[in-house]
């Protein structure tokens, strides 16, 4: 494998391409793009689902309409997930099912494995009900715990025999840590800053929260220590049964007893009965424990199934609080650190010992500690069972909510590398607060794995009003530029028959399965997500910039816009954290990991702050040859080897940046230099690399992103979004020479040679016309020879022939309160008519129409539907002829094969969503209602627009 790795990277070089990296070694299969797989691509690059198995309420009827549907459609595979949470926010519960793990539930799980290996799909699976990994029968001992104390100020001189306050405990559990004593200077001090966070006894926030600001603290005042370290007194073995016998020394002494119980942290969302304690997220034990009695029955039940058919596991995001301690946890402690707590625990209470700087160093490395245990005990152990099965794992293991670990160090377990993302939703507003995979698409990259996947389209406060090409579309798109290429619906409620329509359902998440209106006009919106993932899983993502993010805890990635290197928009930038960092090495002049993936500079954190570890290995980089972007380190923050740790750190600085704090400068040393006071981009621009890509359009504020993946056969493929909801012109400047661009269309699955480009200097310029929120892949493979792309635009324009005004016969369906047949004297949404069975009208309409019309041989026809509302989809026949489904604009279909000389009859077929159906169901008599469901409608629900709005035109293209 080693031969052939070489082997690669070496024709790879030869190419003549500008910016390209060597691709880590993927099967041969995800490296070559073939047309007509683009056009119609296997389920393979399917999407897939959390398959909300909720409150346990499924039927081996329910799971097979599931899964028939889920392969009719295209998907790929889902993700089995018991859970609850029907009734949140104001919801009605759901029959409650077999409870996680019970024998009838097994019964359900082992019929959905069969089911799913006679479909030919990819299963994976969450190893609890709902999420915090734990339940029922975790006992106190395997639960999360955390640090607790009392203290006592007593007076020395003489043989005390006290007992001491037991401190606060939950679950009647408690273990001592230690009995401290040092002199009690009774005198105040500000406090330690944001002490819980600090010592990891919460969670530092919901949405990727920046915890750089952990590392330090207020400056610190001569003399305001509680004590020396020197002078406190492990006084542990006077301690016994609660009493202390102690011949105190003379003076006043503060006594603290420390200990650990367990914290208040519960699994969440969870069916039934299966509510209990989190699991020791830093314990190897309790997680063997836990996988022996619920993990390992399941596997062994579906036999060779498991890692054939099961092919992944996986738990949800972290949301467990605070965490800080562990059996154990002191010498685990002392082996990955080097020196001893004990003498430090009092500032676990608040307690200043040796210096306010000291103390903060020794919290660093504490929470350092604890997400070195959280990746290796909990992930790492996780992956390890699971290979025994032939099984990888997927957990949400690094955010967003910011757990004490470092979230890169949790990916490197993982198979396939799981995030989030959410749609436009009140929980959830800013794109900040929305959007987490650039995390995950790095620690793909720096691990060498081929698969980033989302929970994807979350939301909170919506049900059944999201808009697909309005609130969707933008928010996968923008996912894709961040690197993600697999998308798990979030969410996927199974409902069984007897539940209704549109049934039982999670409280959050888009509704998207078999009982929604639009599900069988789903196809055309799947097909443009598994044409993303056709391409966007093939090669490697092309990164100039490498971003180191700091070894502290808790530690993530946020939004790809962050962009803490300076590297956007003409540059792309990937995340390492430090272990995989100290793996780099430099060939060429650029940053090389192992796999072969390699950057132009590497950047650091602007917090001044590196290990003695990683400032090494920045200093041996830049003498082999790198260019690194960042400013002078002035501490390691961190008690491992203090003071001379600290001393050398201050020496190498020099070395590498030049005595004395400059803003800006640059530093030869090597073959390579240090630069800082300039970004990514600047530095770059400056070398004279151009910009990967440049997006030019007349309005500045208007938003686009981008992502660019690289084959080894020498193809380049761009996917271009549009991020703004209207039409826009834009001329895109790609660093390829010599290549023809093609435009990969993903809605339609069209593809053809661009018509207008320029090649000039080494880059090849493209103009490009994005309809709202839209998007294209631009494709480099073939040589451009004596091609010229003398052409002004690459789109055809389109002129107006004629409006098709006057009635429309209109059919709703009597099942579900509409007229079987009406006439529309004008377009106007259904909820602007009088009758109540259209205005709250949900499902599908068909209108027809009858016009003549005159066939042109040399012009392509077009039939343009104006607005299209609410969900935004529209089928087409013409004549009989199914022209395909609609869902985004513009609303416009070629009808040129179709369309006769004379008579004409059209057919538009419009579904709307739920929404307004259950709204008007909400003020009949419940036997009155056509709709069940257990999701509450509120005074806030507004009946949607909804319907054929037009004008309906026939148009005539400008290209033959």
């Amino acid at each position: 494998m080693r031969i052939i790795v070489k082997t690669i990277i070496l024709l790879f070089f030869a190419l003549p391409v500008c910016g390209q990296n060597p691709k880590s070694v993927l099967p041969k299969e995800t490296n070559v793009i073939v047309d007509a797989e683009f056009q119609r691509p296997g389920s393979t690059y399917g999407t897939r689902c959390w398959w909300w198995w909720l409150n346990g309420n499924v039927t081996q009827q329910s799971i097979t309409r599931d899964l028939e549907e889920m392969k009719a459609k295209g998907f790929s595979g889902a993700c089995i997930f018991d859970a609850g949470g029907a009734n949140q926010v104001g919801n009605r519960q759901v029959p409650e099912g077999p409870m996680f793990g019970s024998p009838d539930w097994r019964a359900l799980y082992l019929y959905a494995i069969r089911e799913a290996k006679r479909l030919g799909l990819v299963m994976s699976m969450n190893i609890q009900s709902g999420w915090n990994l734990g339940g029922p029968d975790v006992s106190p001992e395997e639960a999360a715990k955390q640090v607790t104390f009392s203290e006592l100020g007593i007076k020395g001189g003489t043989k005390i025999n006290q007992k001491l306050v037991l401190p606060a405990i939950r679950d009647d559990y408690y273990k001592e840590i230690a009995v401290l004593a040092f002199p009690d200077k009774n005198k105040a001090h500000a406090p330690i800053h944001d002490l819980e966070n600090k010592t990891a006894s919460k969670e530092a926030g919901g949405s990727v929260p920046d915890t750089r600001p952990f590392l330090t603290d207020i400056a610190g005042v001569p003399g305001e220590e509680d004590a020396l370290s020197k002078q406190v007194l492990n006084i542990s073995k006077y301690f016994k049964d609660g009493v202390l016998n102690w011949d105190a020394p003379a003076g006043n002494w503060k006594v603290i007893r420390i200990g650990y119980t367990t914290t208040d942290a519960r699994t969440s969302t969870t069916s039934g009965k299966w509510d209990g304690r989190v699991l020791d997220f830093l314990s190897e034990k309790s997680f063997n424990r836990y996988w022996d009695t619920h993990v390992e029955p399941l596997l062994r039940l579906i036999g060779p199934m498991a890692g054939t058919t099961l092919r992944y596991l996986q738990t949800d995001s972290f949301e467990g609080g605070g965490m800080n301690w562990t059996d154990g946890f002191a010498d685990e402690f002392k082996k990955r650190r080097g020196y001893d707590l004990t003498l430090f625990l009092p500032v676990l209470t608040g307690k200043i010992i040796e210096s306010r700087s000291v103390s903060v160093r020794f919290l660093n490395d504490f929470r350092k500690t604890i997400g070195d245990l959280v990746s290796e005990k909990h992930y790492g152990t996780f992956a390890k069972r699971s290979r025994a099965h032939g099984i990888g794992i997927l957990p949400e293991s690094a955010g967003p909510h910011a757990g004490p670990f470092d979230g890169l160090k949790n990916y490197s377990h993982s198979e396939v590398m799981m995030s989030e993302f959410w749609s436009p939703s009140p929980h959830r507003p800013r794109p900040i607060d929305r959007f987490f995979v650039k995390q995950a698409a790095s620690a793909a990259k720096i691990f060498n794995k081929q698969l980033v996947g989302a929970e994807s389209f979350t939301t909170i406060g919506k049900h059944w009003n999201d808009v697909i090409w309005a609130d969707m579309k933008p928010s996968v798109d923008h996912e894709f530029c961040a690197g993600l290429n697999l998308v798990y619906f979030h969410t996927f409620t199974s409902s069984p028959k007897e539940m209704g329509m549109p049934g039982q359902e999670y409280f959050a998440g888009t509704h998207f399965n078999p009982n929604v209106t639009w599900w069988n006009y789903s196809t055309a919106f799947l097909s443009y997500l598994t044409r993303c993932h056709y391409l966007l899983q093939k090669g490697t993502a092309l990164s100039d910039v490498l971003y180191y993010y700091g070894d502290h805890v808790p530690n993530l990635g946020r939004l790809k816009e962050d962009d803490p290197a300076g590297a956007l928009p003409g540059y792309d930038y990937d995340l390492i954290n430090e272990d995989r960092l100290l793996d780099l090495t430099v060939r060429d002049g650029k940053i090389e990991l192992p796999h072969g993936v390699n950057y132009r500079v590497l950047v650091l954190p602007d917090h001044k702050i590196l290990s003695l570890a990683v400032i090494r290995k920045v200093k041996a980089l830049v003498n082999a040859g790198a260019t690194v972007i960042g400013l002078k380190p002035q501490s390691t923050s961190s008690l491992v080897g203090y003071p001379a740790a600290e001393t050398e750190l201050n020496l190498l600085a020099d070395e590498l940046w030049g005595k004395g704090n400059t803003s800006a400068g640059e530093k030869v040393l090597g073959k390579g230099k240090v630069i800082w006071g300039k970004t990514a981009a600047n530095v770059l621009l400056e070398s004279g690399l151009p910009y990967d890509v440049k997006i030019v359009a007349e309005n500045k504020t208007d938003k686009f992103d981008y992502i660019h993946r690289y084959l080894p056969d020498g193809t380049d493929i761009y996917f271009i979004s549009n991020q703004n909801n209207k039409q826009v012109a834009v001329s895109c400047t790609f660093r390829i020479a010599d290549r023809m661009p093609e435009l990969w269309d993903p809605l339609k699955g069209e593809i053809r040679d661009a018509k207008a480009y320029q090649q000039k200097d080494g880059l090849i310029t493209v103009p490009l016309v994005f309809d709202p929120n839209g998007s294209v892949f631009v494709v480099f493979r073939k040589p451009l020879g004596s091609k010229e792309g003398k052409k002004t635009d690459n789109y055809p324009g389109y002129k107006e022939l004629e409006q098709l005004s006057g009635a429309w016969d209109v059919r709703f369906d009597p099942r579900w309160g509409g007229p079987a047949l009406v006439k529309f004297d004008t377009l106007q949404s259904w909820t602007e008519r009088p009758e109540d069975g259209i205005r709250f009208y949900s499902g599908t309409a068909v209108y027809a129409k009858n016009f003549k019309a005159t066939k042109t041989k040399s012009k392509r026809l077009f039939l343009d539907l104006g607005e299209v509302k609410d969900v935004g989809i529209a089928k087409v026949k013409l004549n009989g002829k199914d022209l395909g489904i609609l869902w985004s604009p513009p609303f416009r279909v070629e009808i040129t094969a179709a369309l006769k000389t004379g008579d004409n009859k059209l057919e538009v077929e419009v579904v709307n969503s739920w929404r307004n159906r259950l709204i008007g169901d909400d003020s009949l008599p419940a036997d009155q209602r056509l709709t069940k469901t257990n999701i509450k409608v509120t005074p806030a629900w507004k009946i949607l627009p909804s319907g054929l709005l037009g004008p309906v035109v026939l148009m005539e293209s400008s290209e033959k």
